[in-house]
This record gives C-alpha cells, structure tokens and sequence, in this order.
C-alpha cells in the first residue's frame, strides 16, 4: 500500500464533504511527472491510475515502482489504481504488485454476470485491504455509439451495490470516452436519484470536455472521483509536436518538459476546480 489513509475511507469522508478526487492516467514518466508537480503546487490528492494497455507498455512491476518512487519522492497523498481492468487474473496480479484500488469492469456483460465478477474481485481485494470499483451502465469507449439506452437505473444499482460489496461504482449518466463530438448532456436528476438509493461514492468516466459546471455539479450530487485521461494524452502529444516544429534538436531531455509543464497546467487547473 502506499498510503496510510485506505482510499474506501477518503471516498467516504469526501462523499460526506461533497467533494471528490482527481483520478489521472499516466503513460510514461514525463506524464507522471506533469501530474505529480501539479499535485504538489496544489498541494491535493490525487490518484494515479494505469489501463491494461499502460500496463502492457510498461511492465507491471516497472510501473508500479515508478509511480510508488514518484509518490514517495514528492511526499504525495496518492494511492495507485487500475483502470477498467477486464479480468479477476489482471485485477490479482495488480493486487499482488501492489496496488491500492483496482476496478473491474464488466460492464458489458449482463447484470448477473456483472454482479458474480464483482463479487469474485471484492472478496479477493479483502486480503489485501485495496478498494474495489466496478461499472454499471453503458459509458461509451473510443469508438462507440453514445445513447441514452445503456443509462445506469438507480435500482439496479442499489441491488449491484447490495449484492456485490463494492467500494465504489462508475455510472453511466451521458459521458462518454475520448472528446465529445457535440456538448455532452449529463442527466443530473439520475445521478441524485443514483446517490440515494446506491449510497456509496460514485464515479465519473470520461471527464476530458466536461465544463468545469457540470463537473462541480456532478460533485454535488455524490461524484467522489472524477477521471481524466484523454486531455492528458492529447495535451502531451500536441504541446511535443509543436515543439519539435521542423527543428534539429534530438535531445529528449530537452524536447519532453514543455509537454510535461503543458500536463502539469491541465492537472493544476483541473484540480482548482475540486479544491
């Protein structure tokens, strides 16, 4: 564990407080780095999470160090996460390296199934103390059709969280993956109604292009950890093409820290928006 505070206990201060973690996905170490010295300007938690596809292009055991040094070395208050796992085999070999939170989602299997996966992970994360997050309803991925058809029903999710024992739960109430092609919608009242009945912190994918409103609304209403990964990959990739701009330079250490700083900026300000 690399946090004193249990992460199922910040959410339920947090959920007490109305207020909610930034969650950023990080890619490499100059990502990392831009969000670790927003953190520290900021002076917030943050939670620092890493996709299978991250995992993948990192190694696991590379990954899990290089964002355990970089909490220790900065002296942050941040616990490591895995992002929309899709196996109880990824979830306990996350576990077993050591991190703090793990979801898993199933959330395109039927409700049933959702339930008995969920289930299997919860009961597996007891040993190791970690906080389990899953999803129900339909938030759209890189290149799937957003609609109102998959909304999560906040009686469905009182009975997932019942069944289940999850920590925390990502619902579907119009975001959607990636940026949004058209101003995206969130439906509000569902959220309340969500809250209420479900009684456990709640989680917002697909952040990246929400306003900066809607989000402390979302808060408002039972949000305690917001997602963001998509601006910070495209934050990165733009600010290093414009700085690599036809010129000659080859050294990385000299071409990487504008893209850095330009992650940092979008952390800092995505973080003012939760303090």
């Amino acid at each position: 564990m690399t946090n004193d505070v249990l992460l199922r206990d910040k959410y339920r201060a947090l959920r007490q407080q109305k207020k909610a973690l930034l969650a950023t996905n990080f890619y490499n170490f100059e990502t990392l780095k831009g969000v670790a010295d927003a953190t520290c300007v900021a002076k917030q938690p943050v939670i620092l999470q890493l996709t299978k596809s991250s995992i993948d292009y990192l190694g696991l055991p590379v990954a899990v160090s290089l964002a355990a040094s970089v909490i220790k070395s900065y002296g942050l208050e941040s616990w490591i996460h895995l992002d929309h796992g899709d196996s109880y085999d990824l979830v306990a070999r996350c576990l077993d390296a050591g991190f703090d939170s793990v979801m898993i989602d199933a959330s395109e299997k039927p409700f049933e199934e959702n339930v008995a996966i969920t289930r299997s992970v919860v009961k597996l994360a007891e040993k190791y103390g970690a906080c389990v997050e899953a999803e129900l309803g339909y938030v759209a991925k890189l290149g799937q059709v957003h609609g109102q058809s998959g909304f999560t029903d906040p009686r469905e999710a009182k009975n997932f969280v019942d069944d289940t024992g999850v920590d925390a739960l990502a619902i579907a109430i119009g975001t959607a993956h990636g940026f949004y092609k058209q101003e995206p919608r969130l439906d509000l009242q569902r959220l309340e109604a969500i809250n209420e009945l479900a009684g456990i912190p709640l989680v917002l994918h697909g952040a990246s292009g929400i306003s900066d409103e809607l989000l402390k609304q979302a808060v408002d209403r039972g949000v305690c950890k917001i997602n963001l990964a998509t601006e910070i990959k495209n934050i990165f990739i733009q600010t290093l093409k414009t700085s690599l701009g036809g010129q000659d330079e080859i050294d990385l250490r000299k071409l990487f820290p504008p893209a850095t700083r330009a992650v940092s900026q979008l952390v800092q300000k995505k973080l003012e928006i939760l303090r």
